[in-house]
């Protein structure tokens, strides 16, 4: 696993031998930052179910301007700050360890980019949506990557699902905030 671009590009990165942990691809996060590339610079960054850290580094890697990484394992957490540490990046970012739902009822921040990755066939997406939704800027974008066949809710508050990718056994889900017409 490496930075693909930006400030940290070539970097490795650290990932838990683990069965619970299912790094994000190349070939996926080079998609999703292709997908959200006009939106990174000087954005506020949410890497929810962060697990390495890998999706939120590559964010600031290429310019964002801050990013939180949730996790609710300790080892995640540990992993994901050697690798901000390894990359230069720890100081524009804060690591949480504890529930995506607990840190996002007490967040006081607004989100610009969402990347939620959590774990496959558990209904998680669908019941943290409601809750990151108020948590967002006015022209946020939500991506969520899940397992192939997943049905999403059209909209969500503000948010209305404005495309799905596909890649394999995995696809990503693109939220934009409504009236959002680029």
């Amino acid at each position: 696993m490496r930075v693909i671009t930006g400030t940290a590009r070539g970097r490795k990165l650290k990932t838990l031998e683990s069965f619970d942990v299912r790094p994000t691809t190349d070939k996926v996060k080079e998609a999703v930052f292709s997908i959200v590339q006009f939106d990174i610079d000087g954005s506020v960054v949410l890497d929810l179910f962060s697990g390495s850290g890998q999706m939120g580094i590559e964010a600031l890697s290429r310019g964002a301007s801050y990013a939180y990484f949730v996790d609710s394992s300790r080892e995640s957490c540990e992993v994901t700050k050697e690798n901000l540490m390894s990359t230069g990046l720890f100081s524009n970012a804060r690591v949480a360890n504890m529930d995506a739902f607990d840190f996002l009822k007490t967040a006081k921040y607004s989100f610009d980019i969402a990347i939620l990755d959590p774990p496959y066939k558990k209904g998680i997406i669908e019941k943290v949506l409601p809750v990151l939704e108020p948590k967002l800027s006015e022209n946020a974008k939500v991506i969520c990557e899940h397992e192939t066949g997943l049905e999403l809710p059209e909209t969500v508050g503000r948010l209305y699902l404005r495309k799905k990718y596909k890649y394999g056994k995995i696809e990503v889900s693109l939220y934009c905030i409504k009236g959002d017409d680029e």
